[in-house]
């Protein structure tokens, strides 16, 4: 690496850790800010779906796949840390851990076998297995409840300090989310996110350059469900009430709605599309009967107008305003 590609590297590390920095500082007052509970919760569901869409977006945005069907890691996280706790009395903690660290096994046996798709095969590979864990939630009565849901899941605590409250819940679901974020900066920026990148651009070309293309799907998608499982097991504990509609193929959709919305590619954008997508019913309420009609209306002109997100769309939009109005500026000085 060149000095000026050093000093530029520096540069940009800097302004991420300033951004992480000032973004942390921002959650820590939220709670000042928002003394409505009922407004706080939805921060805290944005929290819950942002772990998530970070993990999902390393896969499709960096690494150049799809999935659709991550509502089901998430399914596994919320159902297995539900029935470790309430039916076998596990601790909340090392449940957590232990449903994440089946979540990852589950998705590396599932990654050798449909990872060796592509395309629209992948996809459908992935969407078919959501759809057989949401028969299975359905169905299994004895073990989830069946349509009815999952009652009684204790809060996560810490000691004798619960989190049973939207404000203790904000730091602890935003603690997640910045830890997930803070990784998967880190990640790709290194020599692996390097990898996923080639991988991405042309599997041929990254494989000539020596990626291990195979390899680096399958850890990166089961990095992806482990962020997912995790956001799950959080979800149950949040909310004490789970049920296999919050897990189907809508929702796995809706996620990767999220990190088209908010940017392929761009980890920020993964808040931001997370945020968009869950506050935009909030937003649109007034409109009542034309509700998803409105949705889905303001969706389609994102897609149409800013193809590469929200972040990068209105980031590229503002840097093209600044350089036109400099080039005129430049003009009127040479005019006069």
């Amino acid at each position: 690496m060149s000095g000026r590609a050093r000093l530029l590297y520096f540069i940009r590390l800097h302004r991420c850790g300033l951004a992480v920095s000032l973004f942390a500082g921002l959650l820590l007052l939220t709670p000042l800010l928002l003394t409505n509970p009922y407004h706080l919760g939805l921060t805290n569901q944005v929290a819950l779906l942002a772990l998530v869409v970070l993990g999902l977006n390393l896969f499709v945005g960096f690494a150049g796949q799809i999935s659709l069907g991550h509502a089901a890691f998430f399914g596994l996280g919320a159902y297995g840390s539900a029935i470790a706790t309430v039916r076998y009395g596990l601790p909340a903690w090392p449940a957590l851990l232990l449903v994440a660290a089946l979540v990852a096994l589950v998705a590396l046996l599932l990654g050798l076998v449909v990872l060796r798709l592509e395309g629209h095969y992948l996809a459908m590979a992935t969407l078919g297995f959501n759809l057989v864990l949401h028969s299975v939630l359905l169905e299994w009565d004895s073990l989830t409840g069946g349509p009815s849901g999952f009652y009684g899941i204790a809060p996560l605590q810490l000691g004798s300090f619960v989190f049973n409250s939207e404000a203790r819940l904000h730091y602890l679901l935003w603690s997640f989310c910045l830890l997930a974020l803070l990784l998967s900066l880190n990640l790709v920026r290194s020599g692996v996110g390097r990898g996923l990148a080639a991988l991405a651009g042309d599997p041929v070309a990254a494989a000539a350059l020596g990626v291990a293309v195979g390899p680096a799907k399958i850890r990166v998608f089961v990095l992806s469900a482990v962020y997912a499982a995790v956001g799950g097991s959080l979800f149950a504990h949040s909310y004490g009430f789970i049920s296999p509609d919050s897990f189907d193929i809508f929702a796995s959709t809706d996620l990767v709605i999220m990190v088209v919305i908010g940017g392929m590619g761009s980890l920020w954008g993964s808040l931001l599309g997370a945020a968009f997508i869950s506050l935009l019913p909030e937003w649109i309420d007034l409109f009542e009967t034309w509700k998803d009609f409105v949705h889905g209306g303001l969706l389609v002109l994102i897609l149409l107008f800013l193809p590469q997100g929200l972040v990068r769309g209105l980031s590229e939009t503002l840097r093209r305003r600044t350089a036109l109005k400099q080039r005129q500026q430049v003009s009127g000085h040479a005019a006069s």
